[in-house]
């Protein structure tokens, strides 16, 4: 049987604003529902005695803003400030607030732009690949963030080409494992570089390509092992007319 959760019936008659992105805000619901939606954004400026007043004095709950003030003057941490609305809520579950908690955990001393990477990340592993795809391309297309070293741009590179990959979309993938690789300099990019390209090259092509660099020679046979591998285990492996339609479909939609 599901468990029943009851919304708080008080709406604000003045909303609470935020203006960094020019929202106003009703209900106990809609500032949960930011908080958990831009939690890889959320930094101190969240703990003001504003927002406080507003809970006691709009949606009338005076307990919980009591408890919010007094964090605030114990100068307690904005993962704790966040972690108190969210549990005051009734919302979410023990393991709900535990992910959230860890999220929190891992951002903590990391700069806006890591952030973003973080946020990306996530997305990508969760399956929402679109998603983690917006998140990467404007990180790139931002203007340069000198506070984080070179590398730190290959690797967004690279985790683009992931998410392409996960697409299906390789010479697209391949662009950006180059580029990652050129800025990183790691074997693993490489790799992923010449598995992508032997996706969408055709063989003469990819051939004449690796007899250039022995290194590709050692790694094309890699790949091909790792290919046998994975496809003994899946049991399946897509034809090229399959992987074509979804290439088309996906640009499609874009």
């Amino acid at each position: 049987m599901g468990s029943l959760i009851l919304c708080h019936k008080k709406k604000a008659v003045q909303p609470y604003e935020i203006t960094s992105i020019h929202r106003r805000i009703y209900t106990l619901e809609e500032l949960c529902y930011y908080i958990c939606n831009n939690i890889y954004l959320i930094d101190y400026t969240v703990m003001n005695d504003q927002l406080c007043d507003w809970i006691s004095e709009e949606l009338e709950l005076k307990e919980l803003a009591g408890v919010l003030k007094n964090a605030m003057k114990r100068h307690g941490s904005v993962e704790q400030f966040v972690l108190t609305i969210l549990r005051g809520s009734g919302f979410y579950t023990q393991g709900e607030l535990l992910r959230v908690q860890n999220i929190l955990e891992k951002l903590k001393n990391q700069k806006e732009i890591e952030r973003k990477k973080f946020k990306g990340d996530n997305l990508l592993a969760s399956g929402e690949v679109r998603g983690a795809i917006l998140v990467y391309l404007s990180i790139l297309y931002d203007e340069k963030d000198d506070t984080v070293e070179r590398k730190f741009y290959g690797r967004v590179y690279g985790s683009l080409g992931a998410a392409y990959g996960r697409l299906f979309l390789y010479q697209e993938a391949a662009d950006m494992y180059e580029k990652a690789f050129e800025i990183c300099e790691e074997e693993s990019m490489l790799k992923a570089y010449l598995y992508s390209c032997r996706r969408y090259m055709d063989a003469e092509s990819y051939r004449r390509m690796i007899g250039k660099c022995t290194a590709y020679i050692r790694l094309n046979e890699e790949i091909t092992e790792d290919m046998e591998e994975a496809e003994e285990k899946a049991g399946v492996r897509p034809t090229m007319e399959l992987l074509d339609k979804w290439k088309k479909k996906y640009r499609k939609n874009c």
